[in-house]
């Protein structure tokens, strides 16, 4: 299955680059990922995490949860076993794509559950186009980390962050923290 999946995703990114006339060079230099990791996602030869893969989509113009959005037909509902599931192979945290995929919404729904001490960084990137986020947790304690700001969040806090500036996530307690990204790929 996980082999089937990251086949699925660098066959995704290889279609994407193709569609928007970019050369592996071309997104190598607007992701910040080497050609070589690119063309080795591509191939299937390699696992992208969550970083990374945010930082290719970006280039492509994409949220993640865009990226995994199923193509097809097109519904207002979404139904808990048709949504897109994707294991970080670092982290191993797990997203869910909530969101009815290509509905004509700017925003994307995403349930995450995140392991006890896990943490993972997404650098700045322009190519973010100005997309922001919340996240709300539901579960657990995470750390969110923005600039030289650190937020501690608990069971029922909301924090708003623009995705362009990037940032940290750290679950500092010892059980699995739970929440739900709001993304607005609209750009202000």
């Amino acid at each position: 299955m996980e082999q089937a999946l990251e086949t699925a995703i660098g066959l995704r990114i290889r279609k994407l680059r193709i569609e928007k006339n970019l050369t592996l060079d071309d997104l190598a230099d607007a992701s910040g990922v080497s050609r070589a990791m690119i063309s080795r996602i591509e191939r299937g030869e390699a696992s992208p995490t969550a970083s990374l893969l945010a930082r290719v989509c970006a280039a492509l113009g994409l949220s993640l949860s865009a990226f995994f959005a199923e193509e097809g037909e097109v519904s207002p509902l979404s139904r808990r076993h048709d949504q897109q599931v994707w294991r970080d192979p670092e982290t191993g945290y797990m997203r869910r794509s909530v969101s009815p995929p290509g509905t004509a919404s700017d925003v994307d729904i995403v349930d995450v559950e995140f392991p006890a001490g896990a943490r993972v960084s997404f650098p700045p990137h322009a190519a973010s186009n100005g997309m922001t986020q919340h996240i709300w947790l539901f579960d657990g304690e995470m750390e969110m980390t923005t600039g030289d700001t650190v937020h501690r969040l608990l069971p029922g806090d909301c924090l708003f962050m623009p995705v362009s500036e990037g940032h940290r996530f750290h679950n500092p307690g010892n059980i699995p923290a739970r929440y739900c990204v709001v993304l607005d790929r609209r750009g202000h």
